[in-house]
């Protein structure tokens, strides 16, 4: 069996869970995660723990904030005007909404508080500043 390098294809079964246990993903009951090892597809920190592994290898990783989803950015935490949310959106702190970049791109926030004339919103990832492990299983690997 070939050893898997930068290039191939490669398919995995993961769960990814924080530094506490608790689990934020996993492919448990659906297809394997499938992507090109070393393209930018995966965070640096799983994508650099596959060369040299073979199909049926399984591995547990920690990854540093880092090599994950980045430190938190505080200059993605901002406040918009309370009235240039739409009246019809129930806010809660904690809520999911989709803004738009200057450029017209889809970019998910989060509430982090409101007030009668703010909402305060994070653009950061959900898991910045989090330190992750994954254990994986190496279902499938195709030469790039």
């Amino acid at each position: 069996m070939a050893e898997i390098k930068d290039g191939d294809s490669v398919r995995i079964h993961y769960t990814g869970t924080l530094k506490d246990g608790t689990t934020f993903d996993s492919s448990e009951g659906r297809d394997p995660l499938e992507f090109v090892v070393g393209a930018g597809h995966i965070i640096k920190g799983l994508d650099t723990a596959l060369p040299g592994m073979q199909a049926g290898d399984k591995k547990s990783v920690s990854i540093d904030c880092a090599d994950a989803y980045g430190p938190i950015n505080p200059a993605l935490h901002q406040g918009v005007p309370r009235d240039a949310i739409p009246d019809d959106i129930q806010l809660e702190v904690g809520m999911q909404l989709q803004m738009q970049t200057p450029q017209g791109q889809p970019m998910p926030v989060t509430v982090t508080a409101i007030d009668d004339e703010q909402v305060m919103l994070d653009a950061n990832h959900p898991l910045a500043g989090r330190d992750l492990v994954f254990d994986f299983e190496v279902v499938s690997v195709e030469a790039g």
